[in-house]
């Protein structure tokens, strides 16, 4: 899958990143980073997940090296921690089972909170290996080129996928 060079990539290799990547709320707290760096308060409120639970998870995320400190500041007396994502974007090399299950269960857990209606469609279709490779080229190359609008809009989730059915 192609990517804009000047996106930074972090492979996922290490069993620490892939039992970082095993769980839905720590996929979603990194959907949420990758707008901007945020504090435990502000994720947890868009999350919908208490305090606690962000600290634990964001927790993980920093000892695999997916999210780090993005300085602080101090409000109303207190200090305010933020956290960044390591990296732009993921490079999954070999999905697991878990990481990937923790994925679409964030997927559900982000469709569950839209504020707007959504695409959800499945399909399946018989395709040469020739034609799936085409179709999985254009819908990455859809995906990667796509123009952002402005800071201030909604921000829309994308996810694709194109796999061979077993025994297919």
């Amino acid at each position: 899958m192609s990517h804009r060079p000047d996106q930074d990539v972090q492979q996922i290799s290490t069993s620490l990143q892939h039992t970082a990547l095993a769980h839905p709320v720590r996929q979603r707290l990194l959907f949420a980073l990758s707008a901007r760096p945020s504090t435990i308060s502000r994720l947890a409120a868009q999350l919908g997940v208490n305090k606690g639970g962000v600290s634990h998870h964001l927790k993980v995320l920093c000892e695999a090296g997916l999210v780090q400190g993005a300085g602080t500041r101090t409000v109303r007396g207190g200090t305010e921690k933020y956290y960044r994502r390591s990296a732009e974007r993921l490079n999954v090399a070999e999905p697991q089972a878990e990481g990937t299950a923790a994925l679409f269960g964030a997927v559900a857990q982000e469709l569950d909170r839209s504020p707007a209606d959504h695409l959800l469609t499945l399909r399946h279709l018989r395709l040469s290996p020739a034609k799936a490779a085409r179709l999985a080229e254009v819908l990455a190359a859809l995906v990667d080129e796509a123009e952002e609008d402005a800071e201030g809009e909604p921000v829309h989730g994308i996810l694709v996928t194109l796999y061979q059915q077993a025994g297919g």
